[in-house]
């Protein structure tokens, strides 16, 4: 894993945050806040595929910037961006529900 690879998978993790928050509009948090969300969720997810082996199709996938890896840190960085904006959406529409309960 090089700096290469992680700043695609960020990239990429704010792209899918922000398409992600356009698409669920209980999870919008805003450009900035999309963004900001998705970047965490893509390095994570980026990081996670990647300790978990399953960061490409070749055997060299997770080192440098080949096509496998590069398909790879885009494809785990953009469903890390959107899966953590869906758990920000669950969690505000869980606090709003406890807010009209209250």
């Amino acid at each position: 894993m090089d700096i290469a690879n992680l700043l695609v998978q960020v990239v990429a993790g704010a792209v899918g945050g922000n398409v992600a928050g356009s698409k669920m509009k209980n999870a919008n948090l805003g450009t900035l806040g999309n963004s900001i969300a998705g970047i965490l969720g893509g390095g994570l997810g980026g990081q996670i595929l990647s300790a978990l082996g399953a960061s490409g199709l070749a055997a060299n996938a997770g080192t440098g910037l080949n096509l496998e890896a590069i398909v790879a840190d885009l494809a785990g960085g953009g469903v890390g961006g959107a899966i953590i904006i869906a758990i920000i959406g669950a969690i505000k529409k869980s606090m709003a529900g406890q807010a009209k309960g209250a």
